[in-house]
């Protein structure tokens, strides 16, 4: 007997940006567990190798590319093949007051976590290099729902405009049977937070109180959904901001 799993990615090309680390690295690594071919992209090719290294499978392959630098973007559509799933993960993070929030640091941030993920996806969808009924999902942020938190005013718009594209593409993108979600997490133990400073590990503590379960999100508490939404399972799920946050939105 053929035993049936709704979530598999068998004959499925899934395309991670931001793979490298965090949460698109745990993202790309599983999603090959679960039988896809995947593609993943970053600036760094020694990273990609090393993600590589790490996954299930046989085909899988990385493109480096800056997706902020429109040259590198537009070569990278065009050497990238037609694919069944797209993840964004790429972003950075930023603790700024607001008194220091100048255009300049708006447009750093904006830059990658809004503006390079909304074009990668327009020249994806016009060139056609997703398949119908494919699958798109952008990693966004508690920060740019009701999560809002001192010096997070940059990192938060950016991510609540990544999460509001999402909905008019969802309804743009349906013609073709195209799905576009966002998967909104809570804090969650990477490199970006864990390399920021921003916090000192006494009020990182505190914050983490706050959480009904009392600790941050990992890694490896993400990409499950990922999988759903790159799956056959979520044939009916779109325009939809998925929220893994350790119930900390709920109070």
């Amino acid at each position: 007997m053929v035993e049936f799993n709704p979530f598999a990615l068998k004959r499925k090309t899934i395309f991670v940006v931001g793979a490298s680390s965090g949460i698109g690295r745990e993202i790309a690594i599983e999603c090959s567990k679960m039988g896809g071919k995947i593609v993943v992209c970053a600036r760094s090719e020694e990273n990609l190798k090393s993600v590589l290294d790490e996954m299930d499978g046989n085909g899988n392959t990385y493109i480096t590319a800056d997706i902020t630098n429109q040259e590198d973007l537009t070569k990278l559509v065009s050497d990238m093949p037609v694919i069944d799933g797209l993840v964004i993960s790429a972003g950075i993070g930023g603790t700024l007051a607001l008194q220091f929030a100048t255009r300049e640091k708006f447009d750093r941030i904006f830059n990658l976590n809004f503006f390079a993920a909304v074009e990668l996806t327009r020249l994806i969808y016009k060139k056609k290099k997703i398949n119908k009924g494919g699958s798109i999902v952008y990693i966004s942020s508690i920060a740019g729902n009701n999560r809002i938190t001192p010096g997070n005013v940059i990192y938060g718009c950016a991510k609540a405009a990544l999460s509001t594209y999402m909905r008019y593409a969802a309804i743009e993108f349906a013609g073709r049977k195209v799905r576009v979600n966002t998967i909104n997490p809570g804090m969650t133990n990477t490199n970006l937070i864990n390399s920021s400073g921003a916090l000192s590990d006494e009020d990182y503590q505190k914050d983490m109180e706050t959480y009904p379960l009392k600790r941050y999100g990992e890694v490896q508490d993400i990409a499950p959904a990922a999988i759903y939404l790159l799956s056959d399972a979520s044939s009916w799920v779109t325009g939809c901001q998925f929220v893994i946050d350790g119930g900390v939105t709920t109070k």
